[in-house]
């Protein structure tokens, strides 16, 4: 039974170590894992920081944008007003009362049109030509009178430095639009990387998770090992007591079974040797 105690504490002991190595090892991924997903979720916040700084410029510059677009706005509606004054004045004061310069302008650029593309006789083309010059000269009557307007001057002075300015003002917005839409094209690939990083992250988390539980498993076990050896222990040690114990009595017996056939053979009158004497003595019959 002795023999039999000792194997199976010796197969105890070889599945105890087992335990403690994959618990180790456990213990080991589960560390790796758990720096993975410290340094992505790191990674991760980084991504979020730098997306929050591309919005907050996105934003800034998109209020910039419609602060422009207002003032360009107001400068273009402000311009309209004079223009269509000074229309309205041409109209009125004009040789041809019923048109503006605008709209003769137009009427001789399609005439001139007509005149490249059609055939007319000598007689027709030059009546086309009359009628030309004829709104040339109406143009140059309206704008002399025009010109003699201080009023209408300064107008249309206005009028044509908030157009400029206006215009100015409308590329400055084109340029601020395109940084604007650069900066949320940067967040939303900055949010993309950190949807990515943190998904990855979980991914680490979850094998954390795993291997840990893995490990205290396989610890539990070492430890259960480990209690089974200390009862394994008990037994042996109470059993090989008892076994000592057993042979020291088998050992006394025989010692004053033979102290006693000496102690017999003394009384007979033989001499004794030193031994016999100190077995004697042993076994306390002298």
């Amino acid at each position: 039974m002795l023999d039999e105690l000792i194997e199976k504490r010796r197969k105890t002991i070889a599945e105890s170590e087992q335990h403690k190595d994959r618990r180790n090892d456990l213990n080991a991924q589960a560390s790796k894992y758990a720096r993975e997903r410290n340094a992505l979720n790191s990674q991760t916040r980084e991504f979020v920081e730098e997306a929050q700084k591309h919005k907050e410029l996105r934003d800034t510059h998109n209020k910039d944008v419609q602060r422009l677009k207002d003032e360009r706005n107001s400068l273009n509606e402000k311009a309209k007003i004079l223009f269509e004054e000074i229309e309205s004045f041409k109209t009125e004061h004009g040789s041809i009362r019923s048109h503006g310069t605008t709209e003769l302008r137009k009427q001789i650029e399609y005439l001139e049109f007509k005149q490249q593309t059609e055939v007319f006789s000598t007689d027709k083309e030059r009546e086309l030509i009359e009628k030309i010059k004829q709104m040339q000269s109406d143009i140059r009557e309206q704008e002399v009178e025009f010109e003699q307007n201080k009023e209408m001057r300064t107008k249309l002075t206005e009028a044509r430095e908030m157009r400029k300015e206006a215009s100015q003002i409308h590329a400055h917005v084109t340029e601020i639009a395109e940084l604007a839409q650069q900066h949320h094209d940067l967040m939303v690939e900055c949010y993309r990387k950190a949807d990515k990083s943190r998904e990855e992250a979980d991914e680490a988390h979850k094998h954390f998770v795993e291997a840990q539980e893995s490990a205290d498993e396989e610890h539990r076990h070492f430890i259960t090992c480990q209690k089974e050896m200390r009862d394994y222990d008990k037994v042996i040690s109470g059993l090989r007591q008892k076994t000592k114990k057993t042979y020291v009595t088998r050992e006394q017996k025989a010692t004053r079974k033979e102290a006693e056939r000496i102690f017999q053979q003394f009384r007979g009158g033989e001499k004794l040797t030193t031994e016999d004497l100190l077995l004697l003595q042993r076994s306390k019959l002298v």
